[in-house]
């Protein structure tokens, strides 16, 4: 099931349309009082979000998730107005997993809605990755650090895992857009710098095991 909370009528009939043509469950909210009621009621699989709502506004309702265990690692999705570089990195530091620029094309949409779904829906091989004070747990999506856990998004766990699983090795920035946002170029450069600020400051003293090779993209150190 995915929920969409977009208060322009037309637009969430459009996009619900949409995802059900294509085989998707779908359902589209007004206001953040009967989205909230919804996810209660039942969780869903994926989320999108509007930034500009009645009520509170789209990274209020974010951050609302994120706080909630329940909902923690929902992917998340974020709909944003053309060129709001602001409201797009506001989204992406308050743990979006992805976020689409209005106006967009229902093709790109529903294609990026699917990689998000697949790589959330990818089981992981049990295994666990012990780097230091950091502990990775991919078959229960945990992290912990110096035994406390660690509460992240679906793509920061997907960024930290790669790095794990190539720990002492350099993944350039080509690679990491490639394999976490399904992007094939580096246009979107911030959305992982943004990232692994984010991931960083979360991991707290494991986060300086992340280190940027510069001009090259970033890499996981092996730990002591």
């Amino acid at each position: 099931m995915i929920y969409l909370l977009e208060d322009d009528e037309s637009i969430r009939k459009l996009v619900i349309y949409a995802l059900v043509n294509q085989g998707f469950e779908a359902e589209g909210f007004g206001a953040p009082s009967a989205f909230r009621a919804a996810v209660k009621n039942k969780l869903p699989e994926l989320v999108i979000l509007d930034i500009m709502l009645p009520e509170e506004d789209g990274i209020t309702v974010l951050k609302k998730l994120r706080r909630d265990p329940a909902t923690a690692s929902l992917p998340i999705v974020m709909l944003t107005a053309k060129n709001a570089e602001f409201n797009r990195v506001e989204g992406l530091d308050s743990g979006a997993d992805d976020y689409i620029s209005k106006p967009f094309g229902m093709m790109e949409f529903i294609a990026r809605i699917r990689a998000l779904l697949r790589r959330s829906g990818d089981r992981a091989p049990v295994r666990e990755y012990a780097i230091g004070p950091l502990l990775i747990s991919p078959d229960r999506r945990e992290v912990k650090v110096a035994g406390e856990p660690v509460t992240l998004t679906y793509k920061e766990f997907s960024l930290l895992l790669i790095l794990a699983e190539n720990a002492g090795n350099v993944l350039t920035r080509r690679v990491l857009l490639e394999r976490v946002w399904d992007l094939d170029d580096d246009c979107e450069n911030r959305t992982l710098d943004v990232h692994v600020r984010t991931l960083r400051a979360k991991l707290g003293e494991a986060g300086a095991l992340i280190e940027t090779v510069r001009g090259v993209g970033y890499r996981l150190r092996k730990g002591d």
